[in-house]
């Protein structure tokens, strides 16, 4: 079973571009907290994420940076081979769903006047189009 949920602040605001076939895709990096040592001191794991279709446009238009956000997918890894030669891999969350966290005061200024807001949305295909 390959399923993660996962809740953190966005490092930065997320980045909304489209395949050559036109399908919106974002990509946005979540800091997610762990707590490590006796002391249980708080780590930040950042972590790469992708969301597709509705998703994608969903992310874009009610998130921002810092802003607090959970999301459920799946863990996708990807290889390559950048222009020197040399082979790659990344891993990142292929999200699902994606919802608010935190409270109405953290996600007004994305909100202001964008008309209904809902508190999650779902991706209706579940496999990116490529």
């Amino acid at each position: 079973m390959n399923r993660i949920i996962l809740m953190g602040r966005l490092t930065r605001d997320p980045e909304l571009r489209q395949t050559q076939s036109g399908t919106p895709v974002c990509s946005f990096t979540l800091a997610v907290d762990r707590r490590v040592g006796k002391d249980q001191e708080l780590k930040a794991d950042f972590i790469d994420c992708v969301s597709w279709n509705k998703a994608a446009d969903f992310v874009k238009r009610y998130f921002v940076k810092g802003q607090m956000m959970a999301v459920e997918g799946r863990l996708q890894l990807r290889d390559w081979t950048d222009s020197d030669g040399h082979k790659r891999r990344n891993a990142e969350v292929v999200t699902d769903q994606v919802y608010f966290t935190g409270n109405k005061s953290e996600r007004s200024a994305a909100e202001q006047d964008d008309g209904p807001v809902f508190d999650d949305i779902r991706d209706e295909d579940d496999d990116p189009p490529f």
